[in-house]
Order: structure tokens, then C-alpha cells, then sequence
């Protein structure tokens, strides 16, 4: 390393600090933005300030006028507080609204709750018993939906959620209750509502019906079943399968179940329109079966449960003539396109003869 020059004294000389040209100064901004995010600080503050301000109000006011997008809130239980479950479903839909903004719709969001149901009623009877007055539940269970409500909004909003939260609808809103019986009025007047033999699951202990997925069902073995279903109108049979008579009025149309139970409620048989059905004389009288179960062996050695096949129809040609009006004569044949072939589920399989059972139409 080169010495520095020293004066007549011996001392050595202080060198000039040399500047740099004005291009390379560094000029560093003035601004408030904060080198830390101190995020669980800030949020609250920006939510108050969206509050304050009005700013989801103020967007509808700047986006009227633009292609509507309408996202339904499908609404959750008045009851308890949000879990992950809230969080993830209320974020989502606000990313795809402000999203849908910011493409240039009109995207509002009404908020909802639903308030009605067994996990408000069970809070009622946790906090005050069983046995109460239908109107006193009612009470009840309103206002303690309502504390739900304030509760929930009040993490939802602080989520960061744009949304009409001073106006939600609320399944027990009078206006909307009324609604509904206005809506089930009309389905009523163009005949979609008729009663049918669906049960409804009971609880006798809540005393209230369930839906079906609030039923467990114990494992259980159901014996299968061969049944024979008597002819109602033996001279429709004869037609449809292009005869003049029938050589004996008694005959059945063979089902195979693994559901015994559901019997007694049957209300028609399906046919596919593509497969072929026998109409045959067997030992057990008249029978229409699937083709491939029209020779089955008996029991009996070199021996057939049918006699004779006296003919052949699709299910196609037989359904016109034998189809009735199952909605309100309780019984007919329906073809049916989506019903498996002959490696898959059948409706219409002769198997054991040993277990027919005929069953009064």
C-alpha cells in the first residue's frame, strides 16, 4: 500500500474526502407507510374506517347502472359462533364478488341467515326444558336467533366481508314467511303439490319431523324376495302381447327386491324399453319375465320352471298398452331408459321359484 505524503514536520497530510458527482445521490421517500405490517393492529382500524365511511353503499351507488351479478348467500344456522367453516364459505364469496367488481358488474351481496330448525330448538330446550308452549318456544327461539345473528355479523364484518349487513334477510322475517306460504300457494293452484306415500321421519322425542339426512339407520339383513304381481286387467295383457286371450285369466309379473319392506307401498313396475320380456306357462300359472330368465332350471332335474314361452315383446311395445296413469290409479308399468342391463341391476329377474310370493295388486 502506497504511504501517505507527509509535510515538513513528518506529519502525514489528511486527504481530501472526495465528493461524489450529484447523479449518484440516493433520495429516500417521505412516506407513512409503516415498515411493519402490525396486521392484528391495522385490520380492525381499516374495517371501522370501511364502516364509517359507508364504503360498500358507496360501491353500489358507483357500480348502478352495470350488468347485475347476484351471488344467493346460502345462509347459516342463528346458532353458536363462526368456525372455519364460516370463514372459508363467507371469504370465498367475498373474493369472487369484489372480484366480479372490479370486472365491471353490479355485484351486491345481501346477507342471510337461516333461522329456523332443530339446533335452535334444541338451545330452547337446553336453557329451559322440554314441554313449553308452542308460542313460548317460538318466542324463544326468536329472540335467541336474533343474539345469534348480532353475533355472527360482528366476526363476519370483522373478516373484512363488503356487504348490506344493516339490511339481511332472516328466514323468520314476517315478510318472508309470508312469502313462502304465498309461494307454496301458488304450487299448490297448478297442481305440483300432491300427497304421495313418502314417509316423513318423526322424532317423537324433539317432536319434529327430520330430514333425511338427521336419521341414522341401524345395519340390519333383509331377506331377498321373488314376488309375483297379479294381473289387474288380464285382457290388456293378451293385447299387449298381441293374443286374442289369455289361455288362463290369472297371471303375475315377476319382480326380485332386497328391499321386502317397500311391498306394501309399491305403486308400478319398470320396464327398459329395450329390453325383451316372455309372457310363459309355467307350473306357478302365467308368468312375464326377463328373456334370459325365461328357462331358468327348477329344482327338479332336466327340468324348466316354464312349460312353454308362448311370446316375445321389448318393453317398448308392451308399455303403451299396459301403462296406467300411476300418479293417481296406484299401479301400471313405466319404462324406464336408465335402468341397467342384464350383468347390473334388473327389476323385472325370475331367480327361485321356491320363494315367489304373489302379492294382491
Amino acid at each position: 500500500m502506497a504511504n501517505k505524503p507527509e509535510d515538513q514536520t513528518g506529519k502525514k497530510k489528511k486527504q481530501d474526502k472526495v465528493k461524489l458527482p450529484p447523479e449518484y445521490a440516493v433520495n429516500m421517500p417521505d412516506t407513512p407507510f409503516p415498515m411493519r405490517g402490525n396486521l392484528a393492529k391495522r385490520e380492525p382500524e381499516w374495517v371501522k374506517e370501511w364502516q364509517e365511511k359507508k364504503i360498500y353503499h358507496r360501491i353500489r351507488k358507483a357500480a348502478k347502472g352495470r350488468p347485475q351479478f347476484i351471488l344467493h348467500d346460502g345462509p347459516p344456522y342463528a346458532n353458536g359462533d363462526i368456525h372455519i367453516g364460516h370463514a372459508v364459505n363467507k371469504i370465498l364469496k367475498d373474493i369472487v364478488l369484489k372480484s366480479k367488481g372490479l370486472a365491471g358488474f353490479d355485484a351486491p351481496y345481501i346477507p342471510g341467515w337461516d333461522c329456523h330448525g332443530m339446533p335452535i330448538e334444541i338451545q330452547i330446550e337446553k336453557q329451559f326444558g322440554k314441554g313449553l308452549p308452542a308460542l313460548d318456544v317460538q318466542a324463544k327461539a326468536r329472540a335467541y336467533a336474533r343474539e345469534q345473528v348480532e353475533r355472527q355479523k360482528k366476526d363476519f364484518v370483522r373478516l373484512g366481508v363488503l356487504a348490506d349487513w344493516d339490511n339481511p334477510y332472516l328466514t323468520m322475517n314476517h315478510q318472508n314467511e309470508a312469502a313462502e306460504i304465498r309461494a307454496l300457494a301458488k304450487l299448490l293452484e297448478k297442481g305440483y303439490v300432491f300427497r304421495g306415500l313418502k314417509p316423513v321421519n318423526w322424532c317423537f322425542d324433539c317432536r319434529s319431523a327430520l330430514a333425511e339426512a338427521e336419521v341414522e339407520y341401524q345395519d340390519r339383513r333383509d331377506p331377498e324376495i321373488d314376488v309375483g304381481f297379479p294381473f289387474a286387467e288380464p285382457e290388456k295383457v293378451a293385447k299387449a302381447f298381441g293374443l286374442e286371450s289369455l289361455p288362463s285369466g290369472k297371471g303375475y309379473i315377476i319382480i326380485w327386491t332386497t328391499t321386502p319392506w317397500t311391498i306394501p307401498a309399491n305403486q308400478a313396475l319398470n320396464l327398459h324399453p329395450e329390453f325383451t320380456y316372455a309372457l310363459v306357462e309355467t307350473e306357478k300359472g302365467l308368468l312375464i319375465v326377463a328373456e334370459e330368465r325365461a328357462e331358468l332350471p327348477s329344482k327338479e332335474a332336466g327340468k324348466t320352471c316354464c312349460n312353454h314361452v308362448m311370446v316375445w315383446k321389448t318393453g317398448r311395445l308392451l308399455q303403451p298398452q299396459l301403462a296406467r296413469n300411476w300418479k293417481t290409479s296406484g299401479s301400471g308399468i313405466r319404462c324406464l331408459k336408465q335402468m341397467m342391463d342384464s350383468n347390473g341391476l334388473r327389476l323385472l329377474i325370475w331367480r327361485n321359484m321356491s320363494h315367489w310370493i304373489p302379492v294382491p295388486a
